[in-house]
């Protein structure tokens, strides 16, 4: 497989599954990525801001690594987010990440620091340094109050030819055709907002790092087929029905309300680890609205 061609397509960000102990639940984590690399999953995101990586050890993430290669051999690559408190656990993280047979790495700001470029580019740069797996930059200074700017991210592509892809999340989708304009067909441009993956593919990307798919991978891929190929027009009706789904991914419990689909659905469990709590009250009926209506209401086209 061409290292650039497993970026494009549909790659869940996986979530990661706990027992009621709170320890990992590797055997459903295993099953998990079977099923959404059937589905046509082209690869799997684990230990990303869904998959709760602040909470995990450095331990608990490499055996996620382990557990998903296990599962899915070489149908599709495993491509960890690398995150970490401080640099040095950065680059042990992706060099343990590379050895445990993960195909590419996803590179984080820092948790925790709000950098300027000065200190986030000496981050990246050790990061890519240290490891030459396919790389995809991911921005979302929402989350990581970090904005990598397309100068910065073209400044980095320029300078490690393993810098692959980017995981734009700003909620800017003008920075897509930004991107393109600096780096042209260098790098694949990926969406990382599910209630932009539309407009984001008629902007130029190419592949979606995606949430809501942990529960409707089938759904999932078939929105993204149809709007690559046919654009808003083909994709509107399974878009309409998915986006009231889509926008629980934009929000700041997004891993609780993504982990209450997936159980709803028979998906996976509810299970986050603190200081996450289950939603509740109000939060959790408006939720378990939009998710009734869903199932009360299937998509024709998937």
């Amino acid at each position: 497989m061409n290292p650039s061609q497993f970026l494009r397509g549909v790659l869940p960000a996986i979530t990661t599954p706990f027992s009621e102990d709170g320890s990992v639940d590797h055997a459903f984590l295993a099953e998990h990525a079977r099923k959404l690399v059937d589905a046509g999953c082209t690869a799997l995101v684990p230990l990303g801001s869904l998959g709760e990586a602040a909470t995990l050890s450095f331990d608990e993430k490499i055996a996620i690594i382990r557990t998903l290669v296990a599962a899915v051999g070489d149908r599709a690559p495993i491509v960890p987010g690398i995150a970490a408190l401080s640099t040095d656990e950065a680059v042990r993280l992706a060099r343990a990440a590379r050895d445990a047979g993960a195909g590419g790495m996803m590179v984080l700001p820092v948790y925790v620091y709000t950098s300027d470029w000065h200190e986030a580019s000496a981050h990246a740069r050790a990061v890519l340094e240290a490891v030459d797996l396919p790389a995809i930059i991911y921005n979302n200074p929402i989350a990581y109050r970090t904005d990598i700017t397309p100068e910065q991210i073209a400044e980095l592509a320029r300078d490690y030819p393993h810098v692959q892809a980017v995981k734009e999340s700003s909620g800017d989708v003008r920075r897509f055709a930004a991107i393109k304009e600096l780096t042209g067909d260098k790098l694949v441009l990926l969406v990382g907002m599910d209630d932009a993956i539309v407009e984001g593919l008629g902007m130029g990307a190419e592949g979606w790092i995606a949430g809501l798919v942990n529960a409707y991978p089938r759904e999932s891929v078939r929105l993204f087929e149809l709007a690559r190929d046919g654009g808003y027009t083909a994709a509107r009706e399974l878009y309409e029905w998915f986006l009231p789904l889509l926008r629980l991914d934009t929000v700041p419990k997004f891993v609780q309300l993504i982990k209450l689909v997936q159980a709803q659905v028979g998906m996976g469990s509810e299970h986050v680890r603190a200081p996450r709590l289950v939603v509740e009250g109000a939060e959790r009926e408006a939720a378990l609205r939009v998710i009734r209506h869903a199932t009360a209401h299937p998509p024709r086209q998937s």
